[in-house]
């Protein structure tokens, strides 16, 4: 499942990106689409405090990025 929330500021890009989580079954992978600097940072650093595996990060030069997340059983 992909969740885009390039659009979205922080705290909005982690709210989204946990209410998808919700939504899934244990072990489900999400790709979460993010633009910026925040969410770069932000976003795999509450999802692994929340228990979450980020299983990738690749972040471009134009700022957008892409965060692959295994959700926690």
């Amino acid at each position: 499942m992909v969740l885009d929330v390039t659009a979205d500021i922080c705290p909005m890009t982690f709210v989204r990106t946990r209410l998808q989580l919700d939504k899934l079954p244990a072990g489900a992978v999400l790709e979460i689409l993010y633009k910026g600097e925040e969410p770069r940072r932000n976003l795999p650093r509450s999802l692994t405090e929340q228990g979450h595996e980020v299983l990738e990060q690749v972040h471009g030069e134009d700022g957008q990025g892409r965060l692959r997340v295994r959700k926690a059983g």
